[in-house]
């Protein structure tokens, strides 16, 4: 789904959309999370949002899409990260790089994996796959969820403060952002080649 399109519907759906954008950018569907919390604190900067109502529907999306994600990886294992994992840059040859540091350095990875596209994505699916106990692991997702979550929404609402910023040009900003997002991912591509 375009970034112009998603800040449309938090516009006209609010909350829902939040949640919903989160959890599918968590599951591994690309998505730039982090540009899309910064407006939503823009938008509970002009009163378009409610603030805890924001940070809940959106920690709970981002939560659930983690537990979903370990669920999947729990469940189906090591085969759909090498069905599936093509989508979000992960490929067989770093799946034993992936496996052995990521049980040495669990912890940090489901908490702190946020603030890393791709690793937010891939974390949950390894932590079931190498069976990482599950309520540690959503107390983990949890407390950096909310830690992700409020630091974005929090800057987007400082700065939607004290910058005016009309509500009519967000979406073309966000395009712009979109638009660096996949930029960057094919620069990335390229060197990589």
């Amino acid at each position: 789904m375009e970034a112009n399109s998603i800040l449309t519907y938090i516009q006209s759906h609010g909350y829902i959309v939040l949640f919903l954008s989160l959890f599918f950018g968590i599951v591994g569907i690309p998505a730039p999370e982090e540009s899309l919390l910064f407006f939503v604190g823009i938008f509970i900067s002009h009163d378009q949002l409610h603030f805890l109502k924001s940070l809940f529907f959106a920690i709970s999306g981002a939560t659930i899409g983690m537990v979903a994600a370990y669920t999947a990886g729990h469940t189906f294992g090591s085969p759909l990260l090498f069905k599936y994992g093509h989508y979000i840059g992960f490929h067989r040859r770093r799946y034993r790089y992936a496996y052995r540091h990521f049980r040495k350095r669990a912890r940090w990875f489901i908490t702190f994996g946020y603030f890393v596209p791709g690793v937010r994505q891939l974390s949950p699916y390894m932590a079931g796959v190498v069976r990482f106990p599950f309520f540690p692991f959503l107390f983990l997702s949890f407390v950096g969820a909310s830690f992700w979550i409020c630091l974005f929404v929090c800057v987007g609402k400082f700065l939607g403060e004290r910058i005016h910023i009309p509500l009519h040009i967000l979406p073309w900003i966000t395009v712009l952002f979109f638009s660096l997002f996949f930029i960057g991912l094919y620069v990335k591509k390229r060197k990589q080649n």
